[in-house]
């Protein structure tokens, strides 16, 4: 399918340090798209580490926003010292969320969030009119539940010690050097130590409600990881969205040899040349996702309008429904 040139995007955010913006781009197919995907990054990841999702995304007909957590990468780093991981949830996520629906409505909307950015969709903040989301490598981190002692040890060195050490150091955290990817603010790193050390990781922190937000959560969820991530194992994995107690979930962990790679890891299912192979699958439950929401407002506008009254009516009253199973691949 074609695809036009992506478009740069300057999207407004409301933030408690000062009103900003938020850097991105926005890629439409040739054709009218078939519905929205916002791509939420992962903790010290650039923006350009999802075009390759995003085309493909593109190619099956889908609007496709893709963009950079402030504080991100250096200089934005050391310009932003009071920047908190929670503040890119809070506020980063929601800001991106309601552009992408008020410049279409009408389209379904759906997200995909990388590890950080499916904890703050699962938590609610990816907007009010989601369809489906999709989130990859997104767990409860806590570093207690890392599988491998090794591999603990090495995340608790990191994260605890001589990662909060630097920062204070030099007033920013150097993600490359620390093996993290972009260098992020000196407050969010602090704030991702204390949150991973906690037993329970951010459900642990009240102001957050993550367990009464995740808990009221509705929108279905397609929650895909890899077998031999050793920082969100399946497990960590399931240990997070068996938090979401009435939404429709369905995991999918994929395996290095069915993708016929050597490893997946933390990002690999991200990258082309390591999770092309996982995509058509994601690609596929989006699609589905979209002819499902289709077919509900084709039968809503069938109905005689006081019909529809009555069916708004009997939503507002309807009982908490059972807990929905789970669909494990």
């Amino acid at each position: 399918m074609e695809r036009s040139a992506p478009q740069p995007l300057q999207i407004p955010v409301r933030s408690r340090l000062g009103d900003g913006t938020i850097a991105g781009h926005l890629r439409v197919p040739e054709a009218a798209p078939r519905g929205v995907v916002t791509i939420h990054p992962a903790t010290a990841t650039p923006e350009r580490f999802y075009f390759s999702f995003a085309d493909a995304l593109v190619d099956h007909g889908f609007a496709v926003v893709t963009y950079r957590m402030r504080g991100v990468g250096s200089p934005a780093a050391r310009t932003n010292p009071r920047l908190r991981m929670s503040d890119w949830i809070t506020e980063d996520v929601p800001a991106v969320s309601a552009w992408a629906e008020e410049r279409f409505p009408g389209l379904p909307q759906f997200a995909l969030g990388h590890s950080l950015g499916g904890h703050a969709l699962l938590l609610g903040f990816g907007g009010e009119q989601l369809s489906g989301i999709v989130t990859v490598a997104t767990h409860r981190a806590a570093t207690r539940d890392i599988i491998t002692r090794t591999e603990r040890m090495r995340v608790r060195a990191i994260l605890a010690v001589l990662g909060p050490a630097l920062t204070r150091l030099l007033g920013y955290a150097p993600g490359e050097r620390l093996g993290l990817g972009e260098d992020i603010p000196r407050a969010a790193l602090l704030e991702w130590s204390h949150w991973v050390s906690r037993p329970d990781y951010f459900f642990d922190i009240p102001e957050l409600a993550a367990a009464a937000r995740m808990a009221r959560m509705r929108t279905p969820v397609l929650s895909v990881g890899a077998a031999d991530d050793l920082w969100a194992s399946p497990g960590q994995i399931d240990e997070l969205v068996d938090r979401l107690l009435l939404a429709p979930v369905e995991r999918r962990t994929f395996t290095a040899s069915e993708l016929g790679v050597r490893q997946i890891g933390h990002h690999g299912l991200m990258r082309r040349s390591v999770g092309r192979g996982a995509w058509p699958e994601i690609i596929d439950w989006l699609a589905r996702a979209t002819e499902v929401q289709a077919a509900d407002v084709r039968a809503a506008d069938a109905q005689p309008a006081d019909v529809q009254a009555a069916d708004m009516r009997a939503t507002r009253v309807v009982q908490t429904p059972t807990r929905p199973e789970r669909v494990r691949t």
